[in-house]
């Protein structure tokens, strides 16, 4: 039977007033755990994602230890993309390698669609056992966002500048917008059948936007996410965005039918609000802070609270994901120094 649901993240997400400030950690479950370490020495993230017990223990394990107002679903951006026909393989110290890149408007149109109950079935058997037995704060479900995915597709695997995939969007357009709309349409089907199974809440990862310009992104990313998050609306769970050095799209994202927008730590709380932001925000400590003395913690920890408390509709994460050299401990006591700090303000 399913426990009673703290709401006080969600509530956030729709810019009510919450007793305390909530707090969920990118990357919460993972490589900074012990004992995710020691799964990771007899399973790969594949066979972890592919087992429903495993992979809703993984999931969980960040909201026992360190209380957690969220859990985030523990699986890969890359999850949905072999349904559609791409040939993707995650590789240590490398992340992931696609065999087939696309090259052309040919290599997109021989991608075809997802159809969740048959392809990915484990993600929704993950999401029912851990929000109708197991988990007491709501589950966030995510996925990547187009142009991330088509980074990846295009480029055959990460990149540090993205000079293939601007490539294809300036010199391919008609190839661009098709891929981006296959992209969207396997996102709008991937994250509802996430919702039914019991996600309630949402998170668009598009790490790498940052690297497009405004223009760019408004000619040849923004249409296919404002369809994307207006699918995602009917839904009626709060719609999170996030990306990585893109500060300077803040409004953009603003702009589009969504609650909450992510901030790394280039961007802060009071100066996104001074833009014009309305949307509630959530953020962005950067993660290095918390391998500093927890002086130095606290102390940039208020500051970012103290302007998330200027207005509701405040939620804090970090400005990226937590990385292995981070140690549990610390998490454990900044999640109570938080719950602590803004209770009653």
């Amino acid at each position: 039977m399913a426990k009673p649901m703290k709401d006080t993240f969600l509530r956030a997400c729709r810019g009510e007033k919450t007793e305390y400030v909530p707090v969920w950690y990118m990357r919460q479950a993972g490589r900074s755990q012990p004992e995710y370490r020691a799964l990771k020495e007899k399973y790969s993230l594949f066979e972890i994602t592919h087992q429903p017990e495993l992979c809703a223990y993984v999931t969980r394990l960040p909201v026992e230890q360190y209380g957690v107002d969220a859990a985030i679903l523990y699986k890969d951006i890359m999850s949905p993309l072999p349904a559609i026909g791409v040939e993707v393989e995650i590789k240590g110290g490398i992340g992931p390698v696609i065999a087939n890149p696309i090259r052309s408007l040919a290599d997109v149109e021989k991608l075809g669609e997802i159809h969740p109950e048959e392809d990915v079935p484990y993600v929704l058997e993950t999401i029912k056992l851990l929000t109708t037995e197991q988990l007491s704060v709501p589950l966030i479900g995510f996925a990547g966002a187009p142009f991330t995915l088509a980074s990846y597709m295009i480029e055959g695997g990460p990149s540090k500048n993205y000079h293939k995939t601007k490539a294809f969007m300036y010199a391919e357009p008609k190839a661009w917008f098709a891929l981006m709309d296959k992209l969207a349409d396997m996102t709008i089907r991937y994250i509802k059948a996430q919702i039914h199974a019991g996600a309630s809440a949402i998170q668009i990862f598009d790490s790498w936007v940052g690297a497009v310009n405004v223009e760019d992104y408004r000619t040849f990313i923004k249409p296919a996410m404002a369809r994307i998050f207006a699918a995602l609306r009917e839904e009626n769970v709060p719609l999170i965005m996030f990306g990585v050095g893109a500060s300077h799209l803040a409004l953009e994202w603003n702009d589009l039918p969504l609650d909450v927008i992510g901030l790394d730590w280039r961007l802060s709380i009071r100066e996104a609000r001074q833009k014009g932001v309305t949307k509630a925000l959530q953020g962005n400590l950067d993660p290095a802070v918390l391998l500093a003395p927890w002086e130095v913690i606290e102390k940039r920890v208020k500051q970012i609270l103290d302007e998330g408390m200027e207005r509701p509709g405040y939620i804090f994460n970090l400005g990226h994901g937590i990385f292995p050299d981070i140690q549990p401990e610390t998490l454990k006591r900044l999640t109570e120094f938080i719950h602590d700090y803004t209770a009653g303000k």
